[in-house]
């Protein structure tokens, strides 16, 4: 869990940092390209209240792992179509899932660790923030070679975020605990 919580760091953060330089680059009018942090930020307020109507019907483990496939299209998106339409589509499906993957992912570690929950918690804030530290300098280091740019980071940050969506997709380890308010049970 701590590892795969790392990696989100590691996929929130690329297009989080280099959104608006994509969208400069496309864009040169700063009136249409400045919209790409007020989408993102509505989307992550409202990310919340969607995810608690979610919650009623799937597992807290669950929509962690839809947030992660909606965070990785984002994270794809514009490097696969580069167009105002795929950044706006980025800023929405990251910004609309940063928020709930860390609730989702502090709840998980609360319900699994118990009352180690506090120590679980630090290792994957820690991990989170290594994950952002490794993406600036890994796209940094892409940036050096023309050819592969902000594009190959992307799509291995988004490979990263399809492979924790998978994992967490997999049947709990025998004696998990039970989800508070849901039966174990997988949607």
């Amino acid at each position: 869990m701590v590892f795969w919580y790392g990696t989100f760091g590691f996929g929130y953060i690329i297009p989080a940092t280099f959104l608006p330089a994509m969208a400069r680059a496309l864009i040169a009018d700063p009136s249409i390209f400045g919209w790409i942090w007020p989408v993102f930020g509505a989307t992550a307020a409202a990310s919340t209240a969607i995810a608690a109507l979610w919650l009623r019907r799937v597992t807290v483990r669950n929509l962690w792992a839809a947030s992660l496939v909606v965070m990785a299209a984002g994270v794809l998106a514009p490097v696969l179509v580069p167009s105002v339409e795929s950044l706006l589509l980025a800023a929405m499906c990251v910004g609309g899932t940063f928020m709930v993957i860390t609730m989702a992912g502090m709840q998980e570690a609360r319900r699994l660790a118990g009352a180690a929950a506090p120590r679980l918690m630090a290792a994957m804030t820690t991990a989170f923030a290594l994950g952002q530290l490794a993406g600036p300098i890994i796209v940094g280091m892409a940036a050096s070679d023309q050819a592969m740019g902000i594009a190959g980071p992307s799509v291995f940050a988004a490979a990263l975020l399809l492979a924790g969506a998978w994992t967490l997709r997999r049947p709990e380890p025998v004696g998990a605990a039970p989800e508070h308010g849901h039966e174990r049970k997988q949607t």
